[in-house]
């Protein structure tokens, strides 16, 4: 009887355990992810240091200010603040590939073969596309749209950026054309999932281009090159999408003993 009791309380005792475990394990993850971010920001920090970081994120726009123009600094605290904000993400942006990694590795235990396919592809090439997307912007996008933008400006003005408003202009500019390459990717998650058909992504094509037009309207400076640079990737990532989808589902369909639970 006794062995019987004690045999109706572990189930109790069972599921506690193993949610403690999933604690710690969240945590140690976490702790791997943060000290990979600091070790890259105390790296950055020793070479090149946050200045020099700062001069490398205003290189587009100083290159198109005229010969002696220089961004300025309007709070007391700023010339610190802002490099010290560019240092912390660039260490994040560094270390990204190590704090996915710590979340793939949580969560891979618990997922089937075929989930595992899934998901760790799109989890790397979401990765890439960010960084391809920003890369874009920062190589492409802001020189064009800086020497764009000055060719406007009257003679009789002498352009001098302030630095947190630079800041907050590349960072904007950053996180829409990163989000806007991760557009294969939803489309992949909607076909796989069965949420949206590759027929109805296909019939939706001419609604997406005036969509992307219009994101593009919202995100990016009220000028046509910007938005020109944001809106016609996202139309052939839309497409690139679609033909990923098809490819995507065909390698990643679940067996039917995971599908059922009975072997075939």
């Amino acid at each position: 009887m006794s062995d019987t009791g004690s045999q109706e309380k572990d189930p109790l005792t069972g599921t506690e355990q193993p949610f403690v475990q999933h604690l710690k394990e969240l945590r140690d993850r976490l702790v791997k992810s943060f000290i990979a971010v600091a070790v890259m920001c105390a790296v950055l920090g020793v070479y090149p240091g946050p200045g020099e970081l700062y001069d490398l994120l205003a290189a587009p726009l100083v290159a198109q200010l005229p010969q002696g123009a220089t961004l300025i600094a309007t709070s007391v605290i700023s010339p610190f603040l802002v490099p010290l904000k560019i240092l912390l993400m660039a260490g994040f942006l560094l270390a990204l590939p190590v704090v996915l990694y710590q979340a793939w590795a949580f969560v891979a235990p618990g997922l089937y073969a075929h989930e595992k396919r899934l998901v760790f592809p799109l989890v790397m090439s979401s990765t890439v596309l960010f960084f391809i997307g920003v890369a874009f912007c920062y190589f492409f996008v802001f020189g064009q749209v800086f020497k764009f933008i000055q060719s406007f400006a009257p003679k009789s003005i002498t352009a001098a950026p302030d630095i947190e408003a630079y800041l907050s202009f590349v960072m904007t500019m950053f996180i829409a054309f990163g989000l806007a390459f991760e557009v294969p990717i939803v489309v992949i998650v909607l076909a796989r999932m069965g949420m949206v058909s590759i027929e109805k992504l296909k019939a939706f094509r001419s609604y997406f281009i005036v969509l992307a037009f219009v994101i593009a309207a919202i995100v990016t400076p009220p000028d046509v090159v910007s938005q020109l640079a944001l809106a016609i990737p996202m139309v052939i990532l839309y497409e690139v999408g679609i033909w990923a989808a098809k490819i995507f589902i065909k390698h990643t369909k679940a067996p039917e003993d995971e599908v059922t639970g009975e072997k075939p």
